[in-house]
């Protein structure tokens, strides 16, 4: 009996192997925590068809939107572990989720298998045409001097919110927050001159520079942004050290097969070394961030550590 059952144990553990060196041998659905026509659905078929080509299977995009993408991400993080039901993780779901609210149903860093960023992107600080401030520091000094006075636009538990109260706290002024239920809305009462200042990221704000309806006084990465190369960082702008971008990344739902992600991983890392992939981040201002599983499972750590030290220096509750 023990021997039947050792062989037994050898078959399923044989029939395992072959079924993940033959990965993957049907669909893979890729959740995208957000409604469909954003930039992270965006970023999720970009990869979703780069990775059809590479691995020949079809890579699907299931959108599952609700919640600043909480409800998608704690439906991946539920999914079956077998590599056929992928994640796009994310600043908001991986990072400011935690930090708003503690009771969120799952751990970024525990219940993921982090497989590689996908793209990582500035925010942008614009402000009205209406508005004098042609720098950061004029900006700084009248805020400084008129606390309360200026108002700006934001979208709760975005990467321009996080932005803008990490330059508050950085700068140590304080403006007066006008929270909106998402980007468009913002946008529409931004170039109405309703508000006239807010951080939003650099893809969305770009047909409004150029029209000249949006005046941008910096980006928010490390470096400067190819689409805008005269316009300065924070932290050129007097701010050393300040950084805060927007970024997503594919992730796998814990337990799934080293043999499995390890496959995704070499496959990811090929898609990011692709001319037409990387040519088509550019175009809309985002970078090519480092590749592999262990680069982004460092840098998700350090994102949700950043973000949440941030909120409850805010005091910022979830809305």
């Amino acid at each position: 009996m023990k021997k039947l059952s050792l062989l037994f144990a050898s078959v399923l553990l044989a029939a395992s192997a072959f079924a993940q060196s033959d990965y993957p041998s049907k669909a893979v659905k890729i959740i995208v925590p957000f409604p469909a026509g954003g930039t992270s659905d965006v970023m999720g078929r970009l990869v979703a068809e780069e990775l059809g080509k590479i691995l020949k299977q079809p890579f699907i995009v299931d959108n599952v939107g609700g919640a600043g993408g909480v409800i998608g991400t704690e439906k991946g993080a539920k999914s079956v572990s077998d590599g056929y039901t992928l994640i796009q993780t994310g600043v908001g779901q991986s990072a400011v989720a935690h930090g708003l609210d503690s009771n969120v149903k799952y751990n970024s860093i525990t219940d993921f298998v982090h497989i590689s960023q996908v793209n990582s992107g500035p925010n942008l600080l614009v402000v009205h045409p209406s508005l004098p401030f042609k720098t950061v520091k004029e900006l700084v000094a009248y805020a400084k001097a008129n606390p309360g006075k200026l108002d700006y636009g934001y979208t709760p538990a975005a990467s321009g919110h996080m932005a803008m109260e990490l330059f508050k706290q950085t700068t140590g002024i304080f403006m007066t927050g006008i929270p909106y239920r998402g980007g468009g809305p913002m946008m529409t009462d931004m170039l109405g001159g309703t508000i006239k200042i807010m951080f939003i990221n650099q893809d969305t704000a770009l047909q409004h520079v150029k029209a000249g309806k949006l005046r941008p006084l910096a980006v928010t990465s490390a470096q400067r942004n190819p689409l805008y190369p005269d316009v300065p960082t924070v932290a050129e702008s007097g701010y050393k050290g300040f950084e805060a971008i927007s970024w997503s990344g594919i992730s796998a739902p814990k337990g799934t097969p080293k043999a499995v992600t390890d496959k995704l991983d070499a496959a990811m890392q090929e898609v990011l070394k692709s001319p037409t992939f990387r040519a088509r981040l550019e175009s809309i201002g985002f970078v090519v961030p480092p590749a592999g599983s262990k680069a982004y499972t460092v840098f998700v750590k350090s994102e949700l550590e950043r973000w949440t030290k941030v909120i409850k220096t805010a005091g910022i509750k979830a809305e």
